[in-house]
């Protein structure tokens, strides 16, 4: 059976409900461009809000990472991956939670104990050692040399305050060297398999830490990384979820797949988080922004590396890949199959676009490197306004080929093309303001309750990709698949003017960044925030976005909202035109 299903199955068995998976691009945090961990999608939950689904909780969790791109080639870093978890809001605690992932480990994954050892929290000055879990451990067979205490590892805590507690790690030798009696954390041979994080303490904005009332556990494995181990096999990319992919690249391409792990790897990998990406309900098209420009990014350092396997990158070769993909993870993700022709689009059509540039820039590349070893800021620069080289594929193929580019360079030179862009468009800052007057103020509202709107017809994954101001209209950018209907764009305008009537208040809170996005308040480009934000959050439930303002205090100033146009702003993204009349 699926490591999935065994893990749903046991914890369904516990009383845990099963909870759906969630979208890989989030739909109420906005801090991130994806979901990076499995508790992510539950954090509203773990800060207290009540579950529908009940106080047990167990899933598997779709996630993207990509700060570590770089790393993707060799044999265990993925960007899309799965996460096991199951979870405990105010319910069962460190007993229950512990007793479970050892009889998981030993008596549902067969795995002898011999091989398993563990850390725990060691403690600091102000939260003691778990002697907790470490009493617990020696209750299931783990013996006192196989429990390591660390302070650092083996505590979790979101931001500087609020909810936290430690963690225990469970660890397997993944080797075959005789192992060793005492557990050693810093040996790579022991490789973690699972992690229970036990919410017992709330740290005070002053450092004090008291007792949570109600405690909370939440658990994660990997599953990539666990079923190689079940399988014993030191590379992920042989264990069964990747060789059906890898052997159909070694067949498209007649090389094998020992002495080309890494562009076969990439390919697997990059394909895989592109098809999930592209079938995800947010409806994410390849684009020079935000999660588009991973996805454009990610699919062009695929074609890439196809080329490295003389693959006929002309040729269906991405098509073949990614119904394979599909078909693997149905049963699993509907949406894969629903979205299917959406999905091959979006890898034929991003393919048709890279490669009339890539033969190109490629000999533009050659050409300015012919006769130097060091690509400089104006040939970056080139490569990318030009060619559509992002400067991550320049430094790939320049480190390949012992050549140093001058990055700072191309940073100052794409910075100074940005600034003119929003001269050029307004001068637009902060959230798209261009100035602090009384109308543009209500504009600025006004594109909060726009925002609130789209997401209650449209659906929640619609979020502001951009915005513009002036003191004659606002604009709106969101993202969309189609062109709103007469009667969408009536329902979002007439929802706007409901709101406007209430005569609901604009309140601004000051708190801490984490804080606000832990309560649910929306952002774009967190790391554009300090570490004190204003939150703006209109009426009781309508509103709630980190923002620089300035705002009226009341809806009813904003006057009558009229939607001017609706039209395509770029792939995948729509563009509201509106104008606020009266007052």
């Amino acid at each position: 059976m699926n490591l999935k299903d065994l893990y749903i199955n046991y914890f369904v068995s516990k009383g845990h409900k099963q909870i759906p998976s969630a979208p890989v691009v989030p739909e109420n945090d906005s801090s991130v461009l994806f979901n990076t961990a499995g508790m992510q999608p539950l954090i509203p939950y773990l800060m207290g809000e009540p579950h529908p689904y009940g106080t047990r909780l167990t899933d598997y969790q779709k996630c993207v990472r990509t700060n570590d791109l770089e790393n993707i080639g060799d044999t265990y870093h993925h960007t899309f991956f799965e996460m096991l978890g199951n979870w405990s809001l105010g319910d069962y605690f460190k007993k229950e939670a512990i007793e479970w992932s050892f009889e998981f480990l030993t008596k549902v994954l067969n795995i002898h104990v011999e091989r398993l050892a563990v850390t725990i929290f060691a403690g600091n000055e102000s939260i003691p050692f778990d002697q907790e879990a470490h009493d617990l451990w020696i209750a299931q067979g783990i013996p006192e040399e196989r429990i390591a205490p660390t302070k650092d590892d083996n505590f979790w805590i979101a931001g500087e305050t609020g909810p936290c507690g430690p963690d225990t790690e469970m660890f397997y030798w993944r080797s075959n060297d005789p192992i060793p009696e005492k557990f050693d954390p810093e040996d790579v041979r022991w490789v973690e398999i699972w992690n229970d994080v036990f919410m017992q303490y709330n740290k005070a904005e002053d450092g004090t830490v008291t007792e949570l009332p109600k405690k909370n556990v939440d658990t994660g494995m990997g599953v990539e990384r666990t079923t190689a181990i079940l399988e014993g096999v030191n590379d992920n990319y042989q264990s069964s979820i990747w060789t059906p992919t890898i052997k159909l690249i070694e067949s498209i391409s007649k090389l094998p797949y020992e002495g080309n792990e890494k562009p076969m790897r990439v390919i697997a990998d990059h394909l895989r988080t592109a098809i999930f990406i592209s079938a995800d309900p947010a409806m994410i098209k390849p684009s020079n922004t935000d999660q588009g420009y991973i996805l454009r990014r990610l699919i062009r350092r695929a074609i890439r590396y196809a080329r490295q396997l003389n693959i006929d990158i002309t040729s269906d070769w991405e098509q073949q890949i990614a119904l394979l993909l599909i078909d693997q993870y149905s049963k699993y993700y509907k949406e894969l199959s629903d979205n299917k022709d959406i999905v091959l689009e979006v890898l034929a059509n991003e393919k048709i676009k890279f490669n009339r540039t890539l033969e190109k820039g490629l000999k533009e590349f050659d050409k300015r490197t012919m006769n130097s070893n060091n690509i400089d800021a104006d040939t970056a620069f080139h490569l990318y306004d030009t060619y559509g080289f992002p400067i991550e594929l320049t430094e790939e193929i320049a480190k390949e080929r012992n050549i140093t580019v001058d990055i700072e360079g191309f940073k100052a030179k794409f910075k100074a093309h940005q600034d003119l862009s929003r001269q050029q468009s307004a001068g637009k800052f902060k959230g798209g303001l261009a100035g602090d007057s009384v109308i543009e103020t209500r504009y600025h509202t006004a594109t909060h309750l726009l925002n609130a709107a789209l997401k209650k017809v449209l659906g929640p994954s619609v979020h502001q990709m951009g915005s513009n101001i002036t003191v004659e209209r606002m604009r709106f950018d969101f993202p969309c698949d189609h062109k709103l209907t007469d009667e969408e764009k009536k329902q979002v305008e007439d929802q706007v003017n409901e709101w406007i009537q209430a005569g609901l208040e604009v309140k601004r809170v000051e708190m801490p960044k984490e804080e606000a996005i832990a309560s649910g308040a929306e952002c774009r480009f967190i790391e554009k925030y300090p570490d004190i934000v204003s939150v703006y959050i209109i009426g009781d439930d309508v509103s709630k976005e980190l923002c620089g303002g300035p705002h009226v205090s009341n809806t009813k100033e904003l006057g009558k909202f009229i939607i001017k146009k609706e039209e395509a702003s770029s792939q995948g993204v729509r563009r509201i035109k509106a104008v606020l009349e009266g007052e």
